[in-house]
């Protein structure tokens, strides 16, 4: 028997924590034995003292299993489950396209995503601007969609993870949430309850990017790669570039059409369609689907080519209640914003530099984000034609085309989106895509 003030002072005096002492005091969140005093101060004893591997590996697990734990060997698949998850960014529409294309290469991909937050998009909120489609089935549907797509895209359900949503918010109101040991934990958690044989994790760097430094991205990669393998769950990550927009487009529903111009190969911008790649080619050599990069990037063109992956996005959309001919159609479903304005450059030059947040920020003052978590989504607003740092740009030039629902929101977000680009005489260092990979 232990006492939640006592684990607390260990963890305030220094000292490492056993497993029995992490799972007693997760058992404590889930179930409410333990105060929102106690949870902030272990919090903030944690973000002081830290946590080492071993802790980190006791801590996920214990929040993984603080509720249910999804099972597929029952189902007898015949390929890995698999899974992606991104820091978040702006214009990363990877999501949408990743899951349909490692389905099409043999994968099973029970995606589970969160919505927007701050600066960044959601990938759920992508999905909800497809009428009819339900991001919340019941966990039967989600099974039989998995099984007979290889992939559902769907949200957090309260059944996954719980500890994690009540730690969470706590951290969230107490300083306490830039700590790498307590976000490791609370995003593998989340994704390791998902079942999964392998998850490839991209982080992002750069001024888009939810760690602050390149450092700090490094140090979170690492960390989730030692501690999803610690806990059984073949890992790596991707450190990729969120210095600018990922794609020119940013907004739900602008989002969704690009995904399914990507697929279908109406239009492959790219950067986006190299972090795709790369993340794709990872998950299906860390699942065994392929040999090596080289194999994998082969088998996932010809899945692309030979329509297989678009036609696994649409039985994905019906199978969750949406259109059957959203890929074909687009345009009798998808919300389109009444006034749409160029953004016209103030100055001649090169796009040397963008304020990444800043435009995920004008995004959300279109009302296409939320401010706080209960406010509604404009699906129909954003971004589009985004131009990329290293463009040449003349005065008057567009920078963006803005997607708004009044002349008042359009003004706004054109001065917003001026704001995040500098313009200037000399043509910018081009940035990797891909900054490294860390595997265990």
């Amino acid at each position: 028997m232990f006492l939640n003030q006592e684990i607390i002072r260990k963890k305030r005096d220094g000292g490492a924590l056993s497993a029995e002492e992490i799972q007693f005091f997760v058992r404590g969140i889930t179930d409410g034995s333990v105060t929102e005093g106690q949870i902030a101060a272990l919090a903030m004893a944690v973000f002081f003292n830290d946590m080492n591997m071993d802790e980190r590996v006791a801590f996920t697990l214990a929040m993984r299993d603080s509720g249910q734990v999804m099972e597929w060997r029952s189902l007898n698949l015949p390929g890995p489950v698999v899974d992606k998850h991104s820091t978040g960014g702006v214009g990363d529409v990877v999501s949408l396209m990743l899951g349909p294309m490692i389905a099409a290469c043999g994968g099973f991909v029970p995606m589970i995503s969160g919505r927007g937050l701050g600066h960044t998009g959601g990938t759920l909120d992508k999905f909800d601007s497809i009428p009819g489609y339900c991001t919340v089935p019941d966990p039967e549907l989600f099974r039989t969609v998995v099984k007979d797509v290889g992939v559902a895209i769907i949200g957090q359900t309260a059944q996954l993870a719980p500890s994690d949503k009540r730690f969470y918010s706590i951290r969230d109101t107490t300083a306490t949430v830039e700590s790498v040991a307590m976000i490791t934990g609370s995003i593998l958690s989340k994704k390791l309850s998902a079942g999964l044989d392998a998850l490839v994790m991209d982080v992002k760097v750069g001024t888009g990017a939810f760690m602050p430094s390149y450092d700090k991205s490094v140090e979170l990669a690492e960390s989730i790669v030692a501690v999803g393998n610690g806990a059984g769950t073949r890992t790596s990550a991707l450190l990729t570039e969120m210095n600018e927009s990922l794609g020119p487009v940013a907004g739900n529903a602008l989002e969704v059409r690009l995904a399914m111009d990507y697929l279908t190969g109406r239009s492959r911008p790219a950067r986006l369609h190299e972090v795709t790649m790369a993340l794709c080619a990872e998950m299906l050599v860390l699942g065994k689907l392929a040999v090596n990069e080289t194999d994998a990037r082969a088998k996932l063109q010809a899945g692309l080519d030979s329509g297989e992956a678009a036609e696994r996005f649409s039985r994905m959309v019906a199978a969750l209640g949406g259109p059957a001919d959203l890929v074909e159609r687009p345009d009798a479903y998808l919300e389109k914003a009444p006034i749409i304005v160029p953004v016209p450059a103030l100055q001649a030059g090169f796009a040397n530099a963008t304020d990444c947040r800043g435009l995920g920020l004008a995004v959300v003052s279109l009302g296409g984000g939320r401010r706080r978590p209960e406010d509604a989504i404009d699906f129909a607003v954003g971004l589009t034609g985004l131009v990329e740092l290293g463009d040449a740009i003349a005065v008057g030039q567009p920078l963006a085309m803005v997607h708004a629902r009044t002349q008042a929101a359009a003004e706004q977000a054109v001065r917003e989106v001026q704001a995040a680009y500098k313009v200037g005489d000399t043509k910018p260092a081009a940035n990797p895509i891909i900054y490294r990979t860390i595997r265990p």
